[in-house]
C-alpha cells in the first residue's frame, strides 16, 4: 500500500480511471497514514474514516457504469478548514466556530466535487487564517513549526496523508509552510480562483492556492478550480485547457531568471545562504543577480495597512462579542485596524496598482524572479508560524508564487526556493516551475 502513498497524483488518478487500482484500495492507504502518523503531526481538523470509505465506493461504483469521469475522479484531496462544506465543520480555527458547518458547499468543494474528487477532510488552521499557531506539527521534525496559516494543508502532503490538499495564502500562508514542510505550494495569480463560501480575511489579498508532491500535480489541481465565478467579481476568464500540457512542455528556450536576495537576506541562516548561493552557481547562466527595486522597502507597511484594516472589519464581530477568546496576535492587529484612516487604506490600494504597473515590464526579458521561499528551515518551537518577509510583496502585487522543495539547510530540513511570475501568466509560468524542478533538485 506504501506505493500508492508516494506516487503522483496525476498518475494515481490515471490509474483510478483505468480501473488499476481503486478510490477505496487509495482512501485505506492513507487510513493507514493517518492512524500511523497525525497523533504527532496533528493536521486534521476534521477527520472521518465512515464517511471518506462511503464516498470512495460510490466513486468506484460509478466508474464501473461506464459514465464520463472527471479529472480528479476518486481523488481524495484535503481542504483547509476556512473553506465551506455542507457536511463538514468548518471551524476556522477559532473557538467561535465551534462544530459549525455552511451552509451550503463552497465554490471550491463544488468544482471538487464536479471533477469527481472526494472532500477526504478537513485540515487544521491558523486561528481565522491568521498568525497564532495551530495544534499542527512539522512532519520533518515534531518540535518545529509547519508554517502558516495552512499548517494542515502543508503537513498532510508532508507526511503522505494526502496526495493533493487546498491552503489559501493572505501574507506568506501557502509558500512558507510549503518550503518548511518540504513540499510544492502553489499561489495562483489573485483573482484565479473563486473565495465564495470561504473565510474572508482580506478582500484585496486572499488567494486560494493548492499543496502536492509536484509542480505537475498542483496543476492537475489547479486546472479544476480556476473558472470565473460571478459571485466572486475578483475572478477572472481565463483559459486552462493547456495547462498540463504547457506545464509538460516547459519553456521553448532556456529561461533567465533575476535573484533577488532582498534587504532581508541578513535574516537568513549561513547554512541557508550557502545552500541558495550554491543554486546561483549552479543556475549561473540562467540567473542574474539584482538588488530589489526602492519602492519594494514600502510594500509591507502598505501590506500590512490593507491586511489588518480588512481583519477588524471582518473579525470586529468577534472582537465586541468577547476579544478574550482571539488571540493576542488577533486582538493587536484588530486594534491596529480600527485606526488606520481611510486615507491610509486608499493610498495602501493605490500603491499596489502603481507598483504592479512599475514593476510588469521585468518579465518583457525574464521568465521569473527566484528568491528564498522563506527565511530558513522551519523555526524549532511551536509559538510562531515563521516569518512572511519573504512572500508578503508577490501576494500584494498578486503574482503567481509558487515553493519548491530543491534545497536542503541546516539539519537536513527542507528549505523552498521560490518562483514568482508575472500575473495571469501562470501557464507558462508553471511550465517554468516543472523545468526548475526537473533540473535543479539538490541531489
Amino acid at each position: 500500500m506504501e506505493n500508492i502513498t508516494t506516487t503522483s497524483a496525476y498518475e494515481l488518478v490515471e490509474k483510478i480511471k483505468k480501473g488499476e487500482i481503486s478510490s477505496v484500495e487509495v482512501c485505506q492507504a492513507y487510513l493507514e497514514r493517518i492512524k500511523k502518523f497525525d497523533k504527532d503531526v496533528k493536521a486534521w481538523a476534521f477527520f472521518d474514516k465512515k464517511l471518506l470509505l462511503e464516498k470512495a465506493k460510490e466513486k468506484d461504483e460509478y466508474r464501473k457504469s461506464g459514465k464520463p469521469l472527471g479529472a480528479l475522479h476518486g481523488l481524495p484531496i484535503a481542504v483547509k478548514d476556512i473553506i465551506g462544506t455542507l457536511d463538514m465543520p468548518t471551524e476556522c480555527g477559532t473557538v467561535f466556530r465551534k462544530k459549525m458547518s455552511s451552509s451550503q458547499d463552497s465554490e471550491i468543494v463544488n468544482l471538487l466535487k464536479t471533477a469527481g474528487a472526494i472532500i477526504m477532510g478537513k485540515t487544521v488552521t491558523c486561528e481565522l487564517a491568521y498568525i497564532h499557531p495551530s495544534k499542527t506539527t512539522n512532519p520533518h521534525d515534531y518540535s518545529r513549526t509547519p508554517g502558516g496559516s495552512s499548517s494542515g494543508s502543508a503537513a498532510v502532503i508532508a507526511s503522505h496523508m494526502a496526495h493533493l490538499s487546498i491552503g489559501s495564502q493572505t501574507g506568506g500562508s501557502i509558500i512558507r509552510p510549503a518550503s518548511y514542510c518540504g513540499v510544492v505550494g502553489y499561489k495562483p495569480s489573485y483573482g484565479l480562483i473563486s473565495r465564495s463560501g470561504v473565510l474572508k480575511t482580506s478582500e484585496k489579498l486572499d488567494t486560494i492556492g493548492v499543496f502536492g508532491k509536484t509542480v505537475k500535480d498542483v496543476a492537475l489541481l489547479a486546472k479544476a478550480l480556476i473558472k470565473k465565478d460571478l459571485y466572486d467579481p475578483s475572478t477572472v476568464h481565463f483559459a486552462v485547457d493547456d495547462m498540463l500540457k504547457v506545464c509538460d512542455e516547459g519553456p521553448p528556450f532556456e529561461p533567465k531568471f533575476i535573484f533577488y536576495k532582498t534587504d532581508k537576506w541578513k535574516n537568513i541562516s549561513k547554512e541557508s545562504q550557502k545552500a541558495f548561493e550554491f543554486l546561483i552557481k549552479r543556475l549561473k547562466k540562467n540567473i542574474e543577480v539584482f538588488d530589489t527595486p526602492s519602492y519594494f522597502k514600502d510594500i509591507p507597511k502598505h501590506h500590512q495597512i490593507i491586511h489588518e484594516t480588512d481583519l477588524a472589519n471582518n473579525f470586529q464581530v468577534y472582537y465586541n462579542k468577547d476579544k478574550t477568546k482571539l488571540s493576542k496576535e488577533m486582538r493587536e492587529a484588530i486594534a491596529r485596524g480600527l485606526k488606520y484612516s481611510a486615507k491610509e487604506y486608499t493610498d495602501a490600494i493605490d500603491f499596489m496598482k502603481q507598483s504592479y504597473e512599475s514593476y510588469k515590464e521585468v518579465f518583457e526579458d525574464y521568465h521569473g524572479i527566484i528568491t528564498p521561499s522563506s527565511s530558513g528551515v522551519a523555526d524549532k518551537g511551536l509559538k510562531s508560524t515563521g516569518s512572511a518577509d519573504f512572500q508578503k510583496i508577490w501576494t500584494y502585487l498578486g503574482l503567481p508564487a509558487i515553493s519548491l522543495p530543491l534545497l536542503t539547510g541546516e539539519n537536513d530540513l527542507p528549505l523552498g526556493v521560490q518562483l514568482v511570475g508575472d500575473r495571469f501568466d501562470d501557464l507558462r509560468f508553471l511550465g517554468t516551475a516543472n523545468w526548475l524542478e526537473k533540473n535543479c533538485k539538490d541531489e
